[in-house]
């Protein structure tokens, strides 16, 4: 197959940039694959994608941010979706030319804005998925508006869990698509695991609030005066930075706390400590508890919606504490600290248990979805197929997907006439 994915920006840094670098990167092995990026504001990206796997950009921030037509707001991308202010007509239109003259089998969105453009403008030969790596209750209502009607018209939407996935099934109404968890995938490890000997507790993520770091280190408080010997190494940057050096300064914990900065990639910072930890009071996914897993650590995380709980096996391979809640949080870090014989065997339960986020199944599970839409779209039983909602795909939703489509062209039209 000849898959194409269509990104924000894969010269940034992020979650998602990791994940679709990873994706594209597995999927490489078996077919012909490329990543068009729609922003561009460097010269290299952060992050080295596979050699087999070609790398473009639609506008070049460097050369073109004062472009007459970036300076206009876009039509095509939803104004509800937060990206929306660096979206422009310019983007509008290189994007609408892109999908226009694609020679793909697959095109790939990667955000609820760029799935937008892709259910609209992607030619109707080629199958059209939609990734969802947020959840659908973080959108706003109107941006689900939007994505209710947009949605109709793509093959596919994968989201990152299978709560979420239900979600879409359950309120969004999407006859005829197909909607499946499809999990984030973390590269097979190539350092040895950890060994549950070290006296450190790792980190790593954007230093934003969300994710809670000042309640580790408030937690990790209760450890260091049980166990001084232990240290806290949190890895990242952001605008939390600060604050949370302040906040180990004013609880001295300058000798156990550390705020590493940033580190690509993470394998040999993981394997260096004996515990995950995750506070965030909201997660996606967690891709970097995975991570820690693969590594041989066992996690503690808070069970925030949606992802550690489809991760995290309490007290197996982790432990999972309410949102927000320091002492539970320093509890099960104190158990883990506590018991080596424990630390260790989680450690390898955790390394087990997320062989299933490994490149392998997840790429094969990518292959099956793909190959099943790209079949179906082949043999014309896209007309007829159902979702697992059991609703048939009539001829009046595939009318309202066409006049759908004829407005997307008709506004690519009218920025194209005012550029002239």
């Amino acid at each position: 197959m000849k898959i194409s994915f269509l990104i924000h920006n894969a010269y940034g840094i992020g979650g998602t940039i990791t994940t679709t670098f990873n994706l594209a990167g597995a999927l490489a092995a078996r077919h012909q694959v490329e990543i068009v990026s729609a922003l561009r504001h460097r010269e290299d990206p952060n992050l080295t994608p596979d050699p087999r796997v070609r790398l473009r950009a639609l506008v070049d921030l460097r050369t073109e941010a004062d472009h007459p037509l970036h300076r206009k707001p876009a039509r095509i991308f939803p104004a509800a979706e937060y990206r929306h202010r660096q979206y422009s007509e310019l983007t509008d239109q290189r994007i609408g030319e892109h999908l226009a003259a694609l020679d793909a089998d697959v095109v790939i969105g990667t955000r609820p804005g760029l799935n937008v453009h892709i259910a609209h403008q992607a030619p109707r030969h080629v199958v059209r998925v939609g990734q969802e790596h947020l959840t659908l209750d973080n959108h706003s209502p109107r941006l689900r508006t939007v994505l209710r009607r947009a949605y109709r018209r793509l093959d596919v939407v994968t989201t990152v869990t299978e709560a979420d996935a239900a979600a879409y099934r359950r309120t969004m109404w999407l006859p005829g698509v197909h909607v499946e968890a499809l999990p984030n995938s973390v590269p097979d490890p190539v350092l040895p695991p950890a060994d549950g000997t070290a006296k450190v507790v790792v980190a790593a993520g954007r230093l934003v609030p969300v994710k809670r770091y000042d309640l580790l280190i408030e937690a990790f408080a209760s450890v260091a005066a049980a166990y001084p010997d232990w240290q806290l190494r949190i890895y990242g940057k952001g605008e939390e930075q600060p604050a949370l050096r302040a906040l180990v300064e004013r609880l001295g914990l300058w000798n156990n706390v550390f705020l590493m900065g940033a580190a690509t990639p993470m394998e040999s910072e993981w394997v260096k400590g004996s515990i995950g930890a995750a506070t965030s009071n909201f997660e996606p996914f967690g891709m970097t508890i995975v991570e820690a897993m693969r590594c041989g650590l066992p996690v503690v995380s808070t069970d925030c919606r949606y992802g550690p709980g489809e991760i995290i096996q309490d007290g197996v391979d982790g432990r999972l504490v309410p949102v927000g809640d320091r002492d539970a949080l320093a509890a099960a870090l104190l158990q883990l600290v506590g018991d080596d014989e424990l630390r260790r065997r989680m450690g390898a339960a955790a390394r087990h248990n997320a062989h299933r986020f490994a490149p392998g199944p997840v790429v094969a599970q990518a292959e099956r979805i793909l190959e099943e839409a790209v079949a179906a779209r082949t043999t014309g039983r896209a007309a007829t197929e159902t979702s697992r909602t059991g609703s048939p795909l009539t001829g009046r939703v595939h009318a309202a997907r066409d006049t759908a489509h004829a407005a997307a062209a008709g506004a690519l039209r009218a920025i194209r006439k005012g550029r002239r």
